[in-house]
């Protein structure tokens, strides 16, 4: 674009519209920064479904007020006529391609998970191998803090790329399951009754949601997996340790013993039954 041309996109700045556009970036920040304070600080005092939509807000109220400081500030300083849109574009998406490609792929990507939603505020999921709960969502990545109080930042540009696993997809029930390895000479019947009382008994127990118990053979032993509810998915944790160490205590008063997995089978189950 020739300089002349590019000048003349620009209308003729003055204090006034210097002085307003400064007020608008202000205004828009202050907005930002309230709804990153007040919006959890509000969510943190609901539960289950009323908590988590609190919390998707979050990003779409930001992205809401930048789209929209954008539009009242951009015609503050160029006049918007199509032949200056569609040159102010060209040069827009030439600099988009050869210097920030991939940050403004990540950006795009922020503003489809805005609407798509594969995660949102309160959301556990798991990317790449990481765990965690999304505790927020920025334009650029998503705040992820794993069961270690390790925050990770992952960049919204691995939805093009990579898989997504959420655990509870915006809602309250987030499925757990337990695991426990018998040897084959037992009453199936009656341990599967005594881990469905271990589960019911549980004080983590979100009694709106169904428990099961269900068993697969092995050429080692019997494989049983309590798959139950908590009440809330941050009691996730206590919840499967509560049924661990209850249910251990309950199968120890039977006529059972719990299986020896050779080391590389004990490997494969790890990944397949990993909550």
């Amino acid at each position: 674009m020739e300089p002349k041309r590019f000048i003349n996109l620009f209308r003729d700045i003055t204090t006034a519209i210097v002085i307003e556009a400064i007020i608008v970036v202000l205004v828009a920040v202050v907005l930002v920064w309230l709804s990153q304070k007040l919006l959890p600080w509000l969510a943190n005092r609901l539960h289950s479904r009323r908590r988590l939509f609190v919390l998707a807000l979050i990003p779409t109220i930001r992205i809401v007020v930048i789209i929209g400081a954008i539009l009242w500030i951009v015609p503050l300083f160029i006049e918007l006529t199509v032949q200056n849109t569609i040159a102010i574009l060209s040069v827009t998406g030439l600099a988009i391609g050869f210097a920030l490609k991939d940050y403004v792929s990540s950006l795009i990507a922020g503003v489809v998970a805005a609407y798509e939603m594969p995660y949102r505020p309160g959301d556990w999921i798991e990317v790449e191998g990481n765990y965690g709960e999304v505790r927020r969502i920025g334009m650029r990545v998503v705040e992820v803090v794993t069961p270690n109080d390790t925050v990770i930042f992952i960049p919204h540009q691995k939805l093009w790329t990579g898989l997504i696993h959420n655990a509870n997809n915006g809602g309250a029930s987030l499925m757990c399951v337990v695991s426990f390895y018998l040897s084959p000479d037992h009453d199936a019947h009656e341990v599967r009754r005594v881990l469905e009382d271990v589960a019911l008994s549980s004080p983590y127990l979100k009694l709106s949601r169904p428990v099961l118990v269900l068993l697969e053979e092995q050429p080692w032993g019997t494989h049983y997996r309590i798959k139950a509810y908590p009440m809330d998915p941050r009691q996730q944790f206590q919840f499967m340790s509560d049924l661990t160490a209850r249910g251990k205590d309950s199968l120890r008063k039977m006529p059972v013993s719990f299986a020896r997995i050779p080391p590389e089978q004990s490997m494969d189950l790890g990944a397949n039954y990993r909550p």
